[in-house]
């Protein structure tokens, strides 16, 4: 299958921003040889900045083989933005598709037509506190069982030492490097011919996201943790956490319970802005002692007002 030229649009948004990248960053690219010349294929690529798809693209241009991007479907019909995404062929993905094959059915296309299409497994910057890829979506596993094209992974790191995930600053000096590993694809034989379950994407698609930690802990001399930061996970330890804070909250308040102020009703409302129990239970020790410290408050501040008041009858 013949590979598409890089078109017009492309070369000049690879005028525009070559300069720069060349400027900003210095390159450590290793694997070209393991990205085809002709045909359809998929890169899977770990992200650990806002600025790394540029430097990616810088990589995979010089090889001749241009990445189409997946974005959003709303972008490509945004002025500017949209023409420049619709010029340089990036590709759409239909969110609001209820079949979830139909949502990358754009990619699919792509792939067919001889396209490399650029896949960030993750479907966001990754959340791992030490910049490893997290566990992927089944996005670029889909596509890949679809078509059965190559899937060749790819490692990158240094952009983000340039502006770090979640930061708001670039770090311009000391003038970083980039490093780029893309390796042979990745072995999806044994998925082929069987039933698109979920559970068989996501076997293959921690297929593709170990083959990408593989290679990011060549380019950076370490390893990976035994196991992948997961976002979803940690949502639930965060929940649980929050829970059992709760708990510790109400043994704090003498064992009753403790409802936030939208749960309580108006009266009660009224009633918990001037400190009395919200549910007529008996008060906890932490009441007890505050209302006691109200207690003499008041009678230093009535002291006050009488002595003025002697003052002032004496003058």
């Amino acid at each position: 299958m013949p590979r598409r030229r890089i078109g017009f649009a492309y070369r000049f948004a690879a005028v525009i921003c070559k300069p720069p990248l060349v400027v900003l960053l210095k390159r450590d690219w290793r694997g070209m040889e393991n990205i085809p010349a002709e045909g359809g294929f998929i890169t899977a690529v770990n992200h650990n900045s806002h600025i790394d798809p540029f430097a990616y693209a810088h990589f995979q241009y010089n090889t001749g083989r241009v990445p189409r991007f997946l974005a959003k479907s709303g972008l490509f019909n945004k002025g500017f933005v949209g023409a420049m995404m619709r010029g340089t062929g990036q590709i759409p993905v239909y969110r609001e598709s209820t079949d979830a094959l139909s949502a990358f059915r754009a990619a699919i296309d792509a792939v067919q037509r001889g396209e490399c299409v650029a896949f960030y497994p993750e479907g966001t910057l990754t959340r791992d506190p030490d910049g490893w890829p997290m566990t992927g979506k089944t996005g670029a596993a889909r596509v890949a069982l679809q078509t059965r094209c190559p899937v060749v992974p790819v490692a990158q790191w240094g952009a983000n030492e340039v502006l770090p995930p979640y930061a708001g600053r670039p770090r311009l000096f000391p003038r970083k490097t980039h490093r780029v590993l893309a390796g042979p694809p990745v072995d999806l034989d044994r998925f082929y011919g069987r039933e698109m379950t979920p559970e068989l994407l996501k076997e293959a698609t921690e297929v593709i996201m170990a083959a990408i930690t593989r290679h990011l802990e060549e380019i950076r001399g370490e390893k990976a943790p035994a196991v992948p930061y997961d976002p979803q996970r940690e949502r639930v330890e965060q929940r649980r956490k929050t829970r059992a804070q709760a708990q510790t909250r109400r043994k704090g308040y003498g064992g009753r319970s403790v409802r936030g102020p939208a749960e309580h009703g108006p009266s009660e409302r009224r009633q918990s802005a001037h400190g009395a129990p919200a549910d007529g239970a008996q008060a906890g020790p932490q009441y007890q002692e505050g209302r006691h410290q109200e207690r003499q408050n008041e009678q230093r501040r009535a002291g006050k007002r009488a002595a003025a008041r002697e003052e002032g009858l004496n003058t």
